[in-house]
């Protein structure tokens, strides 16, 4: 596999395993219900794969600027990207009831785990 291919590969890769595990989420818990504001508003798929697209390609656009700017730029942006994990945990505690709550925390980690590993993860040689 091209070292090129490797960054958009996981990207794709996180948002199909999102929709894979908020489909699992949503035949066990229901629907997925978050708290925004004053009102409710139920979680879609689309939503799910629009976010992880954008995030993931934020990231690679911070991991692609740091490798430019510093020899170091693949562990500062790894720092940075753990901690926006850590902080991301906080949205799901907007979930209505503990399965919301739970499945949103699944997709956090999923997501973040699969995005953090394949773009830090040096690409095969071919």
């Amino acid at each position: 596999m091209k070292p090129s291919a490797v960054r958009p590969l996981a990207i794709v890769s996180a948002a199909v395993l999102a929709l894979i595990v908020y489909f699992i989420a949503r035949a066990v818990a229901g629907d997925l219900v978050v708290k925004t504001g004053g009102s409710e508003q139920t979680v879609s798929p689309v939503a799910v794969v629009i976010t992880v697209v954008l995030v993931g390609l934020l990231g690679w656009g911070l991991l692609a600027l740091l490798e430019r700017l510093t020899a170091k730029g693949r562990t500062i942006w790894t720092v940075i990207a753990v901690v926006f994990l850590v902080l991301s945990l906080l949205g799901p505690l907007g979930g209505t009831d503990a399965g919301t709550k739970v499945s949103l925390a699944l997709l956090h980690l999923l997501v973040g785990a699969v995005i953090i590993t394949g773009f830090t993860r040096p690409a095969p040689r071919t």
